[in-house]
């Protein structure tokens, strides 16, 4: 049954790593899901700050995904109509798959920012901040799936 268990963690963690870049996988929750599937193998028992860790990691990894864009749009200039541009547009995005996620919130930063009566290139800069805010998320979400492989490695071969 171990061996069933690592072969499924493994599996989890590297579809979790790909949903880091592919936003219609849930990256983090699965990479999660997966390095806590070993904790039922007898080979790791995991501490109870090893788990509250994990969790918390996650947790931030998936907020941010919805607050970096919005807070990449203000610091590049956005008004709060490009905000709430960028809010709605990841909201709309979420019902066109993968690329719908990406381009919503640019595309709805740029479109309020253009609503509001800003000129364009105002508005392409509040845009770009959603976009950087995106890929600060994606590297984020990286980073802790990366935390999770290593992890896991450590924890069956270390």
């Amino acid at each position: 049954m171990d061996i069933a268990l690592y072969i499924i963690s493994g599996i989890l963690l590297i579809i979790g790593f790909v949903g880091c870049i592919v936003p219609v996988l849930p990256g983090t929750p699965l990479a999660l899901i997966g390095l806590l599937l070993l904790h039922f193998t007898e080979a790791i028992d995991f501490t109870t700050s090893q788990f509250v860790t994990y969790i918390l990691l996650t947790i931030v990894a998936q907020v941010t995904d919805y607050i970096f864009p919005i807070w990449f749009t203000k610091k590049f200039g956005g008004s709060k109509w490009g905000m709430w541009g960028s809010t709605f547009g990841l909201i709309i995005g979420l019902f066109f798959g993968p690329l719908g996620i990406i381009l919503g919130p640019i595309i709805g930063a740029f479109t309020g920012e253009l609503l509001s009566g800003k000129e364009s290139n105002i508005a392409i800069k509040s845009a770009i901040g959603s976009f950087i805010g995106f890929l600060t998320n994606t590297g984020l979400k990286l980073i802790v799936c990366g935390f999770f492989i290593w992890s896991y490695i450590k924890h069956l071969w270390g």
